[in-house]
């Protein structure tokens, strides 16, 4: 799976992948958790580092961490501890950071993936528990400070150095999504920032243990865009080499608008944190009784809801893995395949017609459940064609109306009888001269472009297989 050019180089990547946590409250204080309020509401004394305020942990951010480390089959420590992470920044109002540095809450792990056809794990160092910073806003030529994020917690899940191409950060960021959406930890709505990444990338001649200069590219909010970084920088260090040049340690970001990365600074020195034990917080020690209890409540994993997708309802796999993107997404294909005893135009349907309109980012339901179910079964007792069902989704979408109403009322059921086919036939044989002669020249597929003035006269509600029959029964008369 390395990502090799013929100039015999090999790329090695690593991601720091920053999830926000789903709490009602942030880490350290019971300030709201939630994204979009005004600009600083949601603070206190505690997350703005006011003096002698002193921070408490909350324990639905432990619980979420252990959650996503039993998902990733880490290994939980039963004891871990806080650290302050000193550096300056106008975002960072206490001046110190706290996060676990040498002891996380969970260590080693995977993230499954499949690549070209080979199911694997990409390794992982840990994940550890964190806040988040506040958020700097650009204006003209001024800067604000808004510390709403400011103390909501964050896991950091780190992967190993293990990674060798774009395609596979992309299903690394993929399989990671899905799984943190299934087990519910994270909204994961990169557009929102509540899901971000750091790329390390170096290269090395092909062979070779080695590692090359590494940069890091920094605040990555698109899986996409992880990819078309990742692919531009392994280029340029390749350059850079190939040329007789020497990649320099740097920090980068990708330019939306050239698909390139761009240099911030350079890393000429390590950055000294001055890391130390977290005084006001005391070790976080987990039972195994608190672990296990974790467990029990887990939910399915998206692996395992896509197998019930196959099994309950016959969905192809490819189909199963996109229904279980989200559990919003699947919960709601459930609630509309059980409207119907038809579950194969339930599915067909719902993958063709609903699920392209859906978005993880901002769930809403497309169609109300039960009239998603009338449209399938109007098209499973053979009522209406496979058009007029799709048609009936979409107006029931828009209207709110009972597909069988408008079934009737627009004439959208389908005409099976020959009398009242015979009419449209007569027609469209009248009106297809060219196609007639061609037919009776031996080309049978010219009886397809009748068929279709038909269908086009009818509003897509003759049968097909019944219009067909009387055409070439008229045909060859």
């Amino acid at each position: 799976m390395s990502e090799m050019t013929n100039t015999g180089y090999e790329a090695v990547i690593g991601l720091e992948v920053h999830a926000e946590l789903k709490t009602k409250t942030k880490i350290f204080c019971s300030c709201p958790a939630q994204f979009g309020g005004a600009p600083n509401t949601n603070v206190c004394p505690v997350c703005l580092g006011m003096p002698g305020a002193l921070p408490m942990l909350g324990e639905e951010p432990v619980e979420f961490a252990v959650r996503a480390g039993l998902a990733l089959d880490c290994r939980i420590n039963r004891t871990s501890w806080f650290d302050r992470k000193n550096y300056y920044y106008p975002d960072l109002p206490k001046g110190y950071q706290i996060t676990q540095y040498e002891r996380p809450i969970c260590e080693g792990g995977g993230v499954p993936v499949t690549l070209e056809g080979r199911k694997y794990a990409i390794e992982l160092e840990r994940i550890h528990l964190e806040e988040d910073a506040g958020k700097l806003i650009h204006r003209g030529d001024s800067t604000y400070a808004d510390y709403n994020r400011s103390g909501v917690p964050l896991i950091e899940i780190v992967s190993r150095p293990v990674m060798h191409s774009a395609a596979e950060v992309k299903a690394y960021l993929t399989s990671l999504r899905r799984i943190l959406l299934g087990i519910g930890v994270s909204d994961c709505r990169m557009n929102e920032g509540s899901l971000r990444c750091d790329v390390n990338v170096s290269v090395r001649p092909a062979g070779t243990e080695k590692m090359g200069v590494k940069t890091e590219i920094k605040n990555l909010n698109s899986i996409s865009y992880a990819g078309r970084a990742v692919d531009d920088e392994i280029l340029r260090q390749i350059q850079v080499l190939t040329s007789g040049g020497e990649v320099v340690p740097e920090t980068r970001r990708f330019n939306e608008d050239t698909g390139k990365t761009e240099r911030m600074r350079l890393k000429e020195t390590a950055v000294d944190y001055r890391y130390f034990t977290e005084p006001n917080i005391p070790p976080l020690i987990l039972s195994e009784e608190y672990i296990e209890n974790i467990r029990r409540k887990m939910p399915l994993m998206p692996d395992e809801r896509a197998e019930k997708l196959v099994g309950d309802y016959g969905v192809r796999p490819d189909d199963a893995y996109l229904l279980t993107a989200s559990p919003q997404i699947a919960d709601y294909f459930e609630a509309c395949a059980e409207k119907t005893e038809y579950k194969s135009a339930a599915v067909s349907l719902f993958v063709g017609e609903i699920l392209p309109k859906l978005d993880e980012n901002a769930f809403s339901e497309y169609v109300n459940p039960g009239l998603f179910g009338e449209a399938c079964t109007l098209f499973g007792e053979g009522k209406v064609v496979s058009g007029n069902a799709k048609k009936l989704i979409h107006m029931a979408a828009e209207s709110g109306i009972s597909p069988f109403v408008t079934a009737e009322k627009e004439k959208m059921l389908k005409i099976s009888d020959e009398n009242t086919l015979l009419p449209y036939v007569e027609r469209a044989i009248s009106a297809n001269a060219k196609a007639v002669a061609d037919f009776k020249k031996g080309k049978a597929a010219a009886a397809k472009q009748i068929l279709g003035a038909v269908m086009r006269e009818t509003g897509g509600a003759a049968d097909p297989s019944a219009a067909e029959k009387l055409i070439l029964a008229q045909l060859t008369k």
